[in-house]
């Protein structure tokens, strides 16, 4: 199993709505990871270089993969109806 942590910068003018990120953006996240997604969830940051993150725990690499070659384009042209920044992907295999 993966987690995959999506991570948007924190700059003088960012912007980030959480309401719209976590009723919509992520839960088409999940859709598109289908019965891969095992679990998704953000945070809210309130010091530091980060302004928000987001994270999803995906069965496989190859899951993940497929989901963004078929659904990526929509995913991230969602990403401007919540915030100005562009998000940083960290992909990473879960060890506990």
């Amino acid at each position: 199993m993966i987690s995959v942590h999506i991570m948007y910068p924190k700059t003088d003018d960012s912007t980030f709505d959480m309401d719209y990120y976590c009723s919509t953006h992520m839960p088409m996240l999940a859709d598109a990871l289908g019965d891969d997604c095992k679990g998704w969830g953000a945070t809210s940051v309130g010091a530091g270089a980060w302004e928000a993150i987001g994270w999803a725990h995906v069965e496989s690499q190859e899951a993940l993969d497929a989901a963004l070659k078929e659904h990526g384009a929509a995913i991230m042209g969602d990403v401007p109806n919540y915030t100005n920044v562009q998000p940083e992907l960290i992909v990473g295999q879960i060890v506990r």
